[in-house]
């Protein structure tokens, strides 16, 4: 199976186990991470926008270039058999597809996401499923695995079965890719007939404010605060911003400044807003290698590279002496937001209670 694998992926920048639940998943990866010193681990909050919360919240955006495709969703919707979503990462491509679920006829029926290259590794079979199917990255397919997909693209399109939906998702505009050979020109066509294309934040700014507000009041309802708002000049900064990283990223943005921002007031000075955040090689392997949400970092492998040209380079020395006080101090502030209650703490912080109790110097 593993040759399959190896066949059908270019690379897989977020491994994903398919022969796990996700139960088993997220035990091991608590596990790995209990495994680590404090000075190890960059605590930061779960991601907002998690598999099984995701269908519960709509898309928000005012702009043109928004309402132009909620409208074009909307319409396609209850007629989808064969769709494609294309956009950067985190422009919200799964949030997207989970609309068009909860708005097609198969409501009722189940929405199952898989990474196209493990999902076309084990499973070929179309008939026993009922509901939408979403294949994540089909971009980074190579030949074998093209092949496999435009054969079952033919087949659905052919038994027309009107209890499957099958959507796919891309990072790159698959009719480019198809222009530069790297993928089927007739598969590109198949797929593209309905295509959903996200624009990145930094091209619909104006969606900002909206967005911020509903991730506030998301986070907000989360940790039980009784109201979370962005304070004066706080906006203005969020506008500014370029957002590589689109949606995920302000939502991080937001949920970090929220849990340093006091009675709820996100001020401008609580925003985390880096130019650039660029990893070393090592760091982009550990992140590859152990697949997690969480940044597990040594000193040696931050940079930041500023608003100028020339890079900077953090003092080694000061990060080693001053990154465990600082996972401390961010631990016992959660703590204190959970209202002393660890267990709590620690799920907020993405780590075990045992991991926990040792950042703080609790015995257990």
């Amino acid at each position: 199976m593993k040759g399959w694998a190896q066949l059908l992926s270019r690379s897989v920048d977020e491994p994903f186990d398919c022969t796990l639940p996700l139960d088993a998943q997220e035990e091991r990866r608590l596990n790995t991470i209990d495994d680590l010193p404090p000075s190890e681990v960059l605590l930061t909050p779960k991601l907002l926008v998690q598999e099984t919360a995701e269908n519960r919240y709509e898309p928000a955006g005012v702009s043109a270039a928004w309402r132009k495709l909620m409208a074009q969703a909307r319409l396609a919707a209850p007629h989808l058999r064969l769709a494609t979503i294309e956009g950067e990462a985190g422009t919200g491509k799964t949030l997207l597809a989970h609309y068009l679920h909860r708005n097609s006829p198969l409501e009722k029926l189940p929405f199952i996401r898989q990474d196209a290259r493990q999902w076309l590794a084990t499973e070929t079979d179309l008939n026993a499923l009922r509901g939408f199917l979403y294949l994540d990255r089909v971009e980074l397919l190579e030949g074998v695995g093209q092949n496999l997909l435009h054969g079952l693209v033919r087949v659905h399109q052919e038994r027309a079965s009107p209890d499957l939906v099958l959507l796919v998702s891309s990072q790159s505009s698959l009719h480019l890719l198809a222009g530069k050979g790297e993928f089927l020109p007739d598969l590109a066509f198949r797929l593209s007939a309905v295509r959903f294309a996200i624009p990145p934040l930094r091209l619909r700014k104006e969606d900002i404010p909206a967005i911020a507000q509903a991730l506030l009041d998301r986070i907000g309802h989360r940790y039980q605060l009784r109201s979370a708002v962005l304070g004066p000049g706080t906006m203005p900064m969020l506008l500014q911003h370029n957002w590589p990283g689109n949606v995920r990223e302000l939502a991080s943005v937001i949920e970090s400044a929220l849990l340093e921002a006091e009675n709820g007031i996100i001020q401008p000075g609580d925003l985390n807003l880096q130019q650039g955040l660029h990893l070393a090689p090592g760091a982009q392997g550990m992140l590859k290698n152990r697949g997690r949400s969480e940044l597990a970092l040594g000193a040696e492998d931050l940079r930041i590279v500023s608003s100028n040209p020339s890079v900077q380079i953090i003092d080694h020395e000061a990060v080693s002496l001053n990154l465990d006080e600082m996972i401390r101090r961010h631990a016992v502030h959660v703590l204190n937001l959970s209202h002393g209650n660890k267990l709590r703490a620690a799920q907020i912080l993405g780590i075990s209670r045992s991991t926990l109790y040792r950042i703080l110097g609790d015995p257990m």
